[in-house]
């Protein structure tokens, strides 16, 4: 193998001209008489290759003639402008080095034929090798890169909240329960939150960045098991401000994902145009006002209904960019909502829903702040004081106005990428059938 500069595929457009080693794995090989045309993925992007009879030893020439799906070779050559190409470079192979050939006998799995979903996701630690999930993936990496972005660069400190709580933000009938040690039984988070309230008293503006798990038996096309929630919480803040930070933050998420992954969009075949429109102002209505239009368009919604799937859907049609819908009734809300201060009987909190059917991706508001109201409430809920004494605390030693919210990663990718099912949006999905691979 000729020693020369190992570059990644991404890297090829510094490299014009140069001899170059690129590793990596066959993603598919053209033959035409005397010419071979591997193509090569490294992770980073995918290069094409032209290998001449003429210019190789025949029985290199002969190997990569060879070559079969996903085996993996170092391939040396020189880096050339080729706009017609896949990247718009190609490399003229001057040498190579198979380090593993897939068998024929064993052949990968997923070929160019059509697959089924259950055998695609059978199959989840190779499906991410092709093009369109690989591109989901990278969307996802920017998502959460912009995520930290918008909050490391607006005052926030990341302060990280245990996964094993003793107790529920919103009661244990969708809580994953846990054997700890000395038989107690502690659950599985499905939010930070109360911790990240804490937190607030100490830092002022904070976010928890994690896994979550909800044990809903869910198997609608935006439902996972075990998905990434960012939560924002400050100190000092109402409604209002809760609104303009999720936003804001919306808006900046996807001007950094149209930025950065226009490739990866054509991938997905994302139709851009639609998010292209996601600008401030976004529609704002009250539950109220989202009742009386649900009802207009055919819906069965009744005034204290929290709202479906279709109904989410129905709200945005006609609407280029979220909805943001705020001030739902208080029984469908949890313990820790403030009350409206002039109807009691709504809470301080917003939903922020997706256009084109994608629903909600935010949800949150402010907090009760005031400790007896607090207490009322965990009483009507039914919820173990004990387990909330120190919860309780922060409303004793300098409770202030506060709120925040959750913003779900998977829902958010599957809007930017277009994709029908929460599922492509993350690694490995954990669902109500699926906890394998």
């Amino acid at each position: 193998m000729s020693s020369s500069n190992k570059i990644s595929i991404a890297d090829a457009k510094n490299h014009e001209g140069q001899l170059v080693t690129i590793e990596g794995w066959l993603y598919n090989l053209r033959k035409s008489g005397k010419i071979v045309f591997p193509i090569l993925r490294d992770g980073s992007g995918s290069m094409q290759c032209v290998a001449v009879k003429s210019n190789l030893p025949e029985e290199l020439f002969e190997t990569l003639k060879g070559l079969t799906q996903e085996s993996s070779l170092s391939i040396s050559g020189t880096i050339r402008a080729e706009p017609r190409a896949i990247g718009g470079y190609e490399l003229d192979v001057t040498d190579a080095h198979v380090i593993q050939r897939v068998s024929e006998e064993h052949p990968y799995p997923i070929t160019p034929k059509e697959h089924g979903v259950d055998f695609l996701m059978d199959h989840r630690h190779l499906w991410l090798r092709s093009r369109r999930q690989h591109a989901a993936i990278r969307v996802r990496h920017q998502v959460i890169k912009s995520i930290r972005d918008y909050f490391d660069s607006n005052g926030y400190t990341l302060v990280d909240t245990p996964i094993f709580t003793p107790a529920a933000c919103e009661g244990t009938s969708t809580l994953f329960e846990v054997d700890y040690f000395d038989d107690e039984k502690v659950y599985l988070t499905q939010s930070g939150q109360l911790y990240s309230e804490a937190n607030i008293m100490a830092f002022g503006k904070v976010y928890c960045f994690g896994p979550v798990f909800r044990a809903e038996k869910s198997k609608t096309r935006r439902h996972l098991t075990e998905f990434w929630m960012v939560e924002p919480e400050m100190a000092f803040a109402d409604l209002e401000e809760v609104k303009r930070v999720a936003e804001e933050l919306v808006v900046y998420i996807t001007g950094r994902v149209l930025e950065e992954r226009k490739e990866d969009l054509k991938v997905l075949e994302r139709d851009t145009a639609k998010l292209e429109t996601v600008t401030s102002p976004f529609p704002r209505m009250t539950y109220d006002e989202a009742v009386k239009i649900l009802q207009s368009k055919g819906s069965e919604i009744q005034w204290g209904g929290d709202f479906g799937n279709t109904d989410e859907t129905l709200l945005t049609e006609g609407f280029d960019r979220p909805v943001m819908v705020d001030r739902y009734p208080t029984e469908i809300k949890a313990f820790y909502f403030q009350p409206d201060y002039e109807r009691s009987e709504l809470a301080l909190g917003v939903d922020v829903i997706a256009p084109e059917g994608y629903g909600e991706i935010i949800g949150g508001g402010q907090r009760i702040h005031d400790l007896a109201l607090l207490e009322k409430r965990l009483d009507e809920h039914k919820l173990p004081r004990e387990a909330f004494e120190w919860y309780l605390d922060l409303r004793r030693f300098g409770t202030v106005p506060h709120g925040g919210f959750g913003m779900g990663v998977e829902r958010f990718v599957a809007w930017m990428c277009g994709l029908e099912h929460v599922r492509e949006t993350i690694p490995y999905p954990r669902m109500l059938y699926r906890t394998r691979p």
